[in-house]
């Protein structure tokens, strides 16, 4: 009986570790590693102006990318000029990147305090970077599936 607890136990602690710390790393953002948004008039990403920005993602899969950051853009201004994202769902990150809450964004996302912005389609086959901008200049990015897979 022991041993099945202690087995049990084991197991746990490893899916836990590999979920919420194995394999992450931080992200240098750099030129051609900024956070971009998608122009309503091409195809081709951009770069925008962030300021304090931080990252992790991991090469295990795509949809571990996540990032924090402000913006002095405006929502007005960014709308006007660049692509919305419909369906945009955060997904949660790791317990210790503790300034991406994507319980609160996804709430944010569906009442319009918040807008989603299409970052970088097809980053990776089948998934695309997503942006959220809050009225005050926070912002967030995040890889979700675009189900062009499912087809």
């Amino acid at each position: 009986m022991g041993l099945i607890v202690l087995t049990s136990l084991a197991a746990g602690v490893f899916v836990w570790y590999t979920a919420e710390r194995a394999f992450y790393e931080p992200v240098a953002f750099r030129p051609g590693a900024e956070i971009r948004l998608v122009p309503l008039i091409s195809g081709q990403p951009e770069a925008i102006v962030v300021e304090g920005i931080e990252g992790i993602d991991a090469e295990s899969s795509p949809i571990k990318f996540r990032a924090c950051f402000t913006t002095p853009l405006s929502l007005a201004m960014l709308t006007e000029t660049y692509r919305l994202y419909d369906g945009a769902e955060p997904l949660i990150a790791p317990s210790d990147f503790d300034c991406f809450d994507a319980e609160s964004i996804g709430k944010a996302l569906e009442s319009g305090e918040a807008l989603a912005f299409l970052s970088e389609p097809e980053i990776h086959k089948g998934v695309d970077r997503v942006v959220a901008v809050f009225p005050d200049g926070r912002a967030f990015a995040w890889h979700q599936l675009n189900g062009s897979l499912a087809d």
